[in-house]
């Protein structure tokens, strides 16, 4: 009966250990998440702002702002894809 105890307890120490690193892992990847986030959130700022002077620029302007936004569009699709990833 004593080494059947031990072998218990010895699988709950295990499972215990496990449970921690993966809770660590865990908030890790919280934390890495919110900060990919955050960076998403500031680009899709900028964005909108571009988005804004679309319809006051000229021509050439216009066609060199839509090509930053569509640059800028595609990180921020990068990242939301990123931060998917880690939930």
């Amino acid at each position: 009966m004593s080494e059947l105890r031990e072998r218990v307890y010895n699988l709950l120490d295990d499972l215990q250990r496990e449970r921690d690193e993966l809770q660590v892992k865990i908030h890790l990847a919280k934390l890495e998440a919110s900060d990919e986030w955050q960076e998403v959130e500031e680009k899709l700022q900028k964005l909108r702002s571009k988005a804004k002077s679309v319809g006051d620029a000229t021509a050439e302007s216009s066609k060199e702002i839509g090509a930053a936004a569509k640059l800028l569009g595609d990180e921020i699709r990068d990242g939301f894809k990123r931060v998917a990833k880690r939930l």
